[in-house]
């Protein structure tokens, strides 16, 4: 069996994340802070220590393909795959690897790569049935995917880290605090962080319930719920939210673009 892998990189707005696949197995994955200024020279100083930790080498990445709501950060990581891999690196949703699927929305060029890539990815893991993929990073999407994976429109929310930081910027006397789940099921804290941390993560848990009820009621279909980003897991004890936690959907969805783009899956 070959060696050679595929690079997929990820970049939102709080964290680019960094994966290695051969064929449709993800072999490694690794995040770093989504910076725009930082170049391929740095990429590269990170990224092929974590490489050879793992036991890999960078000789045997034969493609990259990049995702990216921060088109700042584009030109550097061209540059990465270009200097230090000798690829052009592919850029999901541009010639030649554009989508693939419907997005059946009013302003289908303003549609989030993030979410078109997921949408690619839960079509993979759910064909044939209607999908809705919640993804809990810098902001809260929820995402419905038709049967056929086309896009068709969705819910942006604040993320949760973004809804605890501005009521800490607001308010002067409140502390930060880390986001966890809450020791217990009580919404009555008895201190300001248990306070803090009850209206923060059980709001979210209430907004999302009552989100996913109202999209269900709308579509009227079978919905198969797919959570996935940094903070999914961060829910995956309210088991009654999702049917699926799939922490790596989007990078899945890269290499799943990846190989429909070379006609191999």
């Amino acid at each position: 069996m070959s060696n050679q892998m595929l690079l997929a990189i990820d970049v939102g707005n709080t964290n680019a994340k960094f994966a290695l696949f051969h064929g449709t197995d993800l072999l490694a994955r690794w995040r770093i802070a989504t910076d725009d200024r930082r170049t391929a020279d740095e990429y590269i100083v990170w990224l092929d220590q974590l490489m050879r930790i793992e036991g890999y080498d960078r000789t045997h990445v034969e493609a990259v393909i990049i995702s990216t709501v921060v088109p700042r950060a584009l030109h550097n990581l061209q540059l990465l795959a270009h200097r230090y891999f000798g690829v052009d690196a592919l850029v999901a949703g541009r010639d030649p690897v554009t989508w693939g699927i419907a997005l059946k929305v009013a302003e289908p060029q303003s549609v989030g790569a993030d979410r078109a890539v997921n949408a690619i990815s839960a079509q993979a893991v759910e064909p044939g049935r209607d999908k809705l993929v919640i993804s809990f990073g810098t902001a809260t999407t929820l995402d419905h995917i038709g049967p056929d994976g086309a896009y068709l429109g969705g819910i942006i929310a604040p993320g949760v880290n973004l809804s605890l930081e501005a009521l800490v910027a607001a308010a002067a006397k409140l502390p930060r605090i880390a986001i966890e789940a809450p020791a217990t099921a009580s919404v009555i804290g008895r201190t300001t962080e248990s306070q803090m941390l009850i209206g923060v993560y059980w709001g979210y848990v209430a907004m999302i319930e009552g989100l996913i009820a109202r999209m269900k009621a709308e579509i009227v279909k079978p919905l198969t719920v797919i959570a996935t980003g940094g903070l999914a897991t961060l829910f995956q004890e309210q088991a009654h939210l999702f049917d699926r936690i799939e922490p790596d959907l989007t990078l899945n969805g890269l290499m799943h673009l990846y190989h429909q783009r070379n006609g191999n899956i």
